[in-house]
């Protein structure tokens, strides 16, 4: 989720790619294999630690007032446990499988009892008639979904200066991203670029997989573990060593970006195409990082290797999981919840491990979200307000706009624009060549004619494939000694949003297609052509490029992307199915620049770049997760739906300008359709680091509270029993539909007349009174019960919020209510209706 590109199209390549491996017909007589993910009812072993009392004050000592779910690692003390479970397995699959042949790929026990094997459909059914099997489940395949960033969301003097300055900033946090790997020799993930020595975190144990292209060394005190997980892909044949590599190495540069996001070092100077672009600096510079690579450039990921990385990274005792993977698509019906990497994440929350997801790339739909559970924070992505543009000025004086990381002509001279075709060796043609015009090879063109002069170039859908490159343009015209490269855009090329692009010589792409028509209309216009042999000549079109390499600021920021996915989820159509609103909030992701590998391909503009400008969640997700870093920090004992809910109740719903943020609407001119976004656009709003870290009072959530949310879905209780090996019937007496979950905010699918909801907020802060305002969606009146409250340090306060239904209505419609303390403390909380029925049409 990383580049956004043209978002139709690479949508149906990924999952023309992915699902290749199911649809195709096996035509010989041999038995089709495949991989499952199976579960046994025997709990896991992060299931045999019971909860932990924490403090009174979450940050220091005990107290018996409140109970968090905190991280305690059991696999040092108990590793006797997993060998044990994968004894188990294997006796089971000899037991059932006796005499055939059969591939154990992994076997899970931290965080599911399971294990992964390639096998036969008819295999899968005798293991899944065992009584000791609670499921059987086919693999499924995933994808992928700063230099300024930091001071944009006012670290510098904000969070970083409330834990001791950038060079503590997340220290002795663990942040394990599973991703695509990483590139060890990056100076972002140096342990000794500072005076001040990294300390080794004791609460992890996680191991450094040493290969060729990992070698001994690769880790240190930053980056503190790094292992692989292929074996799904590799069972399928199409795991290719040489491009994916056999290793925690990072051969696609989405793992490394997302990596340095979340945690690069501080202070690391930017230099891409020669040109420099500030420092950059993770969220939580001084947190250490895990990688486990599950991902990879060739065919993106399997759920079956996602798992066991999830499980890994728990067993080694990461504080932080930062998934940009998303499922290709939706899963159907309550499988929403019940897969196995939600299963997995499920059990990690339980372990004390904050869980963040990107929501996708799949915007701007409505409903567009992949991933509904309650237990992972999901992040969409928003822009900040740097931007980076370009423009040229031509000879009739119009100015046209696009973008382009490259330096400008001389600015005291106008220089002759020459058009591919036109520039054509005398024995070639376009005819012999229907792409010349893209200039992918210097051998097409006259080098007298191009030498000196600004080479025009058509950006085709080529471009937008990968299949010709601004790279390979740029060496032709480099070896033609032409002045600089005109990119205009092909008529074809609908809908395509472009990042700027690095450039070694003075070059623009007119991003626009009404401005590329009107510069080639000034183009022709501007021929001289001999009437008798139809022949140019004179090319009397000139112009100059100013340049793009200085930033833009505005104040015009946030806003959301149009590709960042949206909700509300397809199941709130169904009363109890969901109600929890997604996204969670909304972080920087469009045109981040951060860390990328020596050997990253998966930008061909930027490959053997130290670094990469990237959009998408993917870039979102891990802003948020070095934030949660930093809360961790500062509330070591905070549960992960107690930082959650500081991340959410102090999210911001205003742009710098002071205006609503504002929601891109249309993938084909997104800057022209926009409008004020809802929470279905950006859950609780923009993240505000600093303010997070004094949230006042948070909304806390436990296991237990999740699994009562289970069980009161509809036909739930076996599948909830196959998943966790718990009895629904434990939870009969506590069951919690979607809007009693204690989340910091209500989503109603259904507003029947009316709808009683309790939420439960503790104080973290001092002493403090509060009083409660709220504004009601469209057709619900609303009542909070009480308005005003004083609420001492580590207290609890119930609140009561009563909505009824006014009005008929099928529209969703939005309200808030907010939590305002006399120390400056300020909770928000929105609220979400969608069908309306009022006591007038019941009664009718």
């Amino acid at each position: 989720m990383g580049k956004i590109f043209w978002a139709h199209i690479i949508v149906l390549f990924c999952l023309g790619v992915f699902l290749l491996p199911c649809l195709c017909q096996n035509d010989s007589d041999e038995p089709t294999t495949a991989v499952y993910i199976v579960t046994l009812k025997q709990n896991p072993s992060s299931h045999r630690f019971s909860e932990f009392r924490v403090g009174k004050d979450l940050k220091h000592g005990p107290s018996e007032r409140t109970r968090f779910q905190t991280p305690r690692n059991i696999s040092r003390t108990h590793k006797g446990f997993g060998s044990h479970i994968a004894r188990v397995h294997d006796s089971l699959l000899k037991k059932v499988l006796k005499g055939e042949q059969y591939l154990k790929l992994y076997s899970y026990h931290y965080l599911i009892n399971g294990f992964a094997v390639l096998v036969t459909p008819e295999q899968a059914e005798k293991l899944a008639s065992r009584r000791e099997v609670s499921n059987v489940i086919l693999d499924f395949s995933v994808r992928t979904a700063t230099t300024y960033t930091p001071q944009f969301l006012g670290l510098p003097q904000g969070a970083w200066s409330q834990e001791g300055g950038f060079e503590t900033a997340g220290e002795g946090v663990v942040i394990g991203f599973i991703d695509t790997g990483i590139d060890p020799t990056h100076p972002s993930f140096d342990d000794s670029n500072s005076e001040h020595q990294y300390p080794v975190p004791s609460h992890y144990s996680g191991l450094c997989e040493v290969t060729r292209d990992f070698p001994s060394g690769s880790c240190n005190r930053k980056l503190v573990g790094a292992r692989h997980f292929a074996a799904s892909a590799i069972s399928r044949g199409i795991f290719n060593s040489t491009q994916d590599y056999a290793s925690p190495f990072d051969g696609d540069g989405h793992g490394t970006h997302t990596a340095s996001v979340a945690a690069g070092n501080h202070g690391i100077p930017v230099v891409v195409a020669g040109h420099h672009f500030g420092n950059a600096s993770g969220m939580a510079p001084r947190s250490h990082i895990a990688v486990y690579k599950a991902l990879y450039k060739s065919f993106g990921g399997f759920a079956a290797d996602v798992v066991a990385a999830i499980d890994q990274a728990a067993q080694d005792g990461v504080d932080v999981i930062s998934l940009s993977i998303t499922p290709n698509r939706r899963p159907p019906g309550v499988a929403t919840f019940f897969n196995p990497i939600d299963m997995a994440l499920l059990s990690a929350v339980k372990a004390g491990i904050f869980v963040v997801q990107a929501a996708g790339n799949t915007g701007p739909s409505p409903m567009s979200m992949a991933s509904f559970s309650p237990w992972i924070y999901t992040v969409g992505a928003a822009s900040h307000d740097r931007t980076y543009s370009n423009s040229m000025v031509l000879g009739n004086n119009a100015t046209i706009p696009g973008v382009g990381l490259a330096s400008g002509t001389d600015e005291n001279q106008m220089y002759t624009l020459v058009h591919a075709h036109h520039a054509l060796r005398n024995n070639s043609s376009v005819a012999d060549d229907m792409y010349v015009g893209e200039c992918q090879d210097a051998s097409n063109f006259d080098k007298d004619l191009v030498k000196g002069n600004l080479l025009m170039c058509s950006y085709s859908i080529r471009f937008v494939l990968g299949l010709s490159t601004i790279k390979q343009a740029l060496e032709a015209a480099k070896n033609l000694s032409a002045v600089g490269v005109v990119f205009y855009m092909d008529p074809f090329v609908i809908g395509f949003q472009l990042n700027p692009v690095p450039m070694k010589m003075p070059g623009i792409i007119i991003s626009s297609t009404n401005d590329s028509k009107s510069l080639l209309h000034y183009y022709n216009s501007s021929l001289q052509i001999d009437e008798l042999s139809k022949r140019i000549t004179k090319f009397g079109a000139v112009a100059s490029i100013c340049g793009g390499l200085k930033a833009n600021y505005s104040n015009d920021a946030p806003k959301i992307m149009y590709y960042s996915a949206r909700g509300p989820d397809p199941g709130d159509t169904l009363s109890h199915e969901a109600d929890i609103l997604k996204p969670n909030l909304v972080a920087p992701g469009n045109m981040i620049w951060a860390a990328w590998s020596s050997r990253g391909t998966d930008s061909v503009e930027f490959l053997g770049e130290n670094f990469a400008m990237m959009s998408g969640t993917s870039m979102a997700a891990p802003h948020v997760a070095g934030l949660a870093a930093l809360i961790k920090q500062k509330f070591p004992n905070f549960s992960p739906a107690a930082i959650g809910s500081a991340l959410s109740t102090t999210a911001t719903l205003y742009d710098r300008n002071g205006g609503p943020i504002v929601a891109q609407r249309s993938y084909a001119s997104p800057e022209l359709n926009q409008s004020p976004a809802t929470p279905f656009d950006m859950g609780s709003g923009f993240v505000n680091g600093s303010a997070a870290l004094n949230p006042g009072l948070i909304f806390d959530s436990s296991y237990d509270d999740y699994m009562s949310f289970l069980c009161s879905i509809n036909g739930s209780a076996l599948v909830v029993l196959n998943f966790t090996g718990q009895n629904c019937g434990v939870y009969n007496n506590s069951t919690l539909y979607g809007p009693d979950l204690n989340l910091p905010s209500i989503t109603i699918a259904k507003l029947n007349q009316s709808r009683v909801v309790l939420r439960t907020v503790q104080n973290i802060a001092g002493n403090e009174s509060y009083s409660v305002g709220w504004f009601a969606p469209f057709g619900v009146s609303v009542k909070v019960s009480p308005t005003h409250f004083y609420i001492g340090s580590g207290q609890k306060q119930v609140l009561s919020v009563s909505l009824n239904a006014t009005a008929n209505s099928n529209a969703a419609s939005f309200g808030r209510i907010g939590l305002f303390g006399k120390q400056g403390h300020v909770v928000n909380i929105p609220v979400i209706v969608i069908v309306k029925i009022s006591q007038n049409l019941t009664m009718s």
